[in-house]
């Protein structure tokens, strides 16, 4: 796969696709961090995810070759591995086992957004904001640059309520916060949190 890859750069806060965009290709984040978006029919923002080095991601229109479902941009200056689409199928052609790596990855995705479908309707503010930061713990280190308008859309609250949890963990020792910064001081306070047991909630 490497050999057939291409190398594209994108700028903090260009977006490389938008939604109902042709698929022509899939991407792996090598530097930088892009973030996964959509939006009602009200307009309302809702981040899917954020990916970071090693992340794959456009696998669905690229298969399937219908329109993009979601839209893609940079949160800062990022390196893409691009691999297109008439290059792709013919790999898949040739290599039953690359097929079944996506097929792997498809199911990771499923089972991905039916957690965030459990989360959104079954959990309160408190623990899908602690479950966000932790997630984004694992893969970023506890040095998490997120604002706290970007955490809200992708917990599914509002900035106030985000603040509110936030200002309450700082007290307790849990969080240090920066301009755009989370920097994780107790993941097992965020446990406690993720688990529903913060009573700031």
């Amino acid at each position: 796969m490497a050999r057939l890859c291409v190398n594209r750069e994108l700028a903090a806060r260009e977006t490389l696709f938008r939604k109902d965009d042709p698929g022509e290709a899939l991407y792996a984040v090598r530097r930088g961090e892009v973030r996964i978006a959509t939006r009602t029919a009200e307009g309302r923002e809702l981040t899917l995810n954020l990916l970071g080095p090693g992340d794959i991601f456009g696998e669905i229109a690229l298969l399937d070759g219908r329109p993009r479902t979601a839209e893609a941009v940079a949160t800062e200056a990022t390196t893409l591995s691009v691999i297109h689409r008439s290059d792709f199928l013919a790999l898949l052609a040739r290599d039953s086992d690359i097929a079944l790596r996506i097929i792997e990855l498809l199911c990771e995705r499923v089972r991905w957004m039916s957690d965030r479908m459990e989360e959104t309707n079954f959990l309160t503010p408190a623990a899908r904001i602690g479950r966000r930061l932790a997630a984004l713990a694992d893969d970023y280190g506890d040095d998490v640059r997120v604002t706290q308008d970007e955490l809200a859309v992708f917990a599914n609250t509002t900035r106030e309520t985000v603040n509110r949890h936030l200002q309450a963990w700082k007290r307790r020792g849990w969080v240090k916060l920066g301009r755009g910064r989370c920097r994780i001081l107790s993941r097992d306070g965020l446990k406690t949190a993720a688990a529903g047991g913060d009573a700031s909630s």
